[in-house]
């Protein structure tokens, strides 16, 4: 018998594989893609939020929100160390995580649309039922 967790790994490299395709022409990584609607989505976000969403450490989170910055897609008015932060996106930063929405989109839609295999087909149904999310969003 074929283990669920392994078709879903499988399934999940193949996702994976797609976005870094779809986004490399906005030279995005997936990474920075959830790190930038981390920042997006939940203002005022610590860089411990930003590390457990991201499942990485709060060091790397310090390390990849210096590395926004430096590209101009983050603003960091973090006064000091250990002090809270404040992480926004750039008017750059927001085009650019509109752009990756859009290149996600048409993935979502070759992998999991009306025009994709019967199979994942349901299995995007049956993701966005589990997690309310709208018609359209993988």
């Amino acid at each position: 018998m074929t283990s669920t967790s392994i078709v879903l790994l499988a399934l999940a490299r193949q996702i994976e594989d797609e976005l870094t395709t779809a986004l490399a022409p906005l030279e995005l990584t997936v990474r920075r893609l959830g790190l930038l609607g981390h920042i997006a989505g939940v203002p005022g976000a610590s860089f411990s939020d930003l590390a457990r969403m991201s499942g990485i450490s709060v060091q790397s989170a310090h390390s990849a929100v210096k590395g926004l910055v430096a590209a101009g897609l983050v603003l960091d008015h973090t006064a000091r160390a250990g002090t809270a932060s404040t992480i926004e996106l750039t008017e750059e930063g927001a085009r650019l995580l509109r752009a990756a929405r859009e290149a996600s989109a048409e993935v979502d839609e070759r992998l999991f649309g009306p025009g994709a295999d019967p199979v994942r087909r349901r299995l995007g149904e049956a993701v966005r039922a589990a997690f309310s999310l709208p018609e359209g969003s993988g």
